[in-house]
């Protein structure tokens, strides 16, 4: 992954660091002590406002290699509204509202390919660039123009291997000034999933951003391969990454340094703000979006590619999914009923405001940036 747009640490330097927090039994540390008050997991008006901040920014929507060919598409809903994306004839990528410019019907479903959108209604029929191609019957319809009935495009722009989508205004290139290149030309999509947790997108985004709960939480999953509140936690705007080291690599140790490979040593999980996270392992990335759907309940939208491969280090598609397997049987549950239970108990005003410390860095980073755009937008 090219992080030379990012002051990130580059892989040696990442292993030197890890390498002298387990010898003096440390951690990366933040400076802020953040205090997120209860509300904000529950509020409608707060859910409400964070919605129309997700649909004002770009937000990851899916790998450019889910889209691997002319007329590849997927559709789904993003910050609580139906979007169809698609790559055009032309080879670009277009993010059109999903709705049938009759009576509203969406006009694609799930993921395919396809040579144009016919809406399942009325067999209204759209070309990949959204404009109006056909209305059966148009002897019933006198006055209306083709032209001024196309399906509402939205801003797309591919960077980095993601396609990102702002439902309102266009994308800028600076928007995307710290988004890395996160998958490269080539590498193999091979799953795309969703999966429903009652509980706050925060809330299951904070599961995403510390270390200082593996022992504990993940006791006899991931800790038996990972290191307990060792991390290496980097920001770069409102993005951050978090570095996860596996036991494993105490085996770079005896290895001389220029020559060490960290791939496979370590999980590494970016957070694109506000609601992504690309999670690179030994033989897959995945890109996972968290969709609020409502104060107390999101949506999981997850796609899986094969990680880069060089003629040295050859992955298969059964060890890629023997990878995500791995991911989902040493914590992810765990994480998923952790937001769930802390879910539970926000109406009960046990707590008037939750504590992040400074072993969870990237949380505050998100947190505070969170609440800058809020306030910024609320002028």
């Amino acid at each position: 992954m090219s992080t030379s747009n990012a002051s990130l640490l580059s892989d040696q330097q990442a292993i030197d660091r890890i390498f002298a927090h387990i010898d003096n039994g440390t951690t990366d540390l933040g400076d802020t002590v953040w205090q997120e008050p209860t509300e904000n997991y529950q509020s409608q008006a707060r859910f409400e406002a964070e919605i129309a901040l997700l649909k004002r920014l770009p937000v990851p929507y899916c790998p450019s290699a889910a889209l691997p060919q002319k007329g590849s598409y997927i559709a789904r809903s993003a910050a609580g509204t139906p979007l169809v994306v698609v790559r055009g004839l032309d080879g670009e990528v277009r993010a059109f509202i999903n709705a049938c410019r009759h009576r509203g019907m969406q006009v694609a479903k799930g993921s395919g390919c396809s040579r144009a959108f016919v809406c399942p209604y009325h067999a209204w029929t759209y070309n990949l660039e959204g404009n109006l191609k056909s209305i059966p019957g148009p002897e019933g319809f006198p006055g209306i123009d083709p032209d001024d009935h196309g399906l509402v495009e939205v801003s797309a722009r591919e960077k980095g291997g993601i396609v990102y989508v702002m439902q309102e205004g266009q994308i800028s290139p600076d928007m995307l000034e710290n988004c890395l290149d996160y998958f490269a030309p080539g590498q193999e999509y091979f799953e795309q999933g969703e999966m429903t947790d009652d509980a706050n997108w925060k809330l299951l985004t904070e599961t995403l951003l510390e270390g200082y709960h593996i022992k504990s939480l993940h006791k006899e999953t991931f800790y038996p391969y990972g290191l307990d509140n060792v991390n290496l936690v980097e920001t770069f705007g409102a993005n951050s990454r978090i570095t996860f080291p596996f036991r494993r690599i105490e085996k770079l140790r005896d290895i001389e340094p220029s020559q060490r490979r960290i791939d496979g040593t370590v999980t590494s999980v970016y957070h694109l703000f506000p609601n992504a996270s690309i999670a690179v392992l030994s033989k897959h990335t995945s890109l996972a979006i968290i969709e609020p759907i409502s104060p107390t309940k999101a949506k999981w939208v997850f796609y899986r590619v094969i990680n880069r491969q060089t003629e040295e280090h050859k992955i298969s598609l059964e060890e890629a999914q023997r990878d995500a397997q791995f991911v989902n049987e040493s914590g992810q549950d765990e994480d998923r009923e952790a937001a769930r239970a802390i879910q539970e108990s926000v109406p009960s005003q046990a707590n008037d405001h939750f504590t992040f410390g400074h072993f969870e860095k990237a949380i505050v980073n998100f947190h505070q940036h969170l609440a800058v755009h809020l306030a910024e937008n609320s002028d």
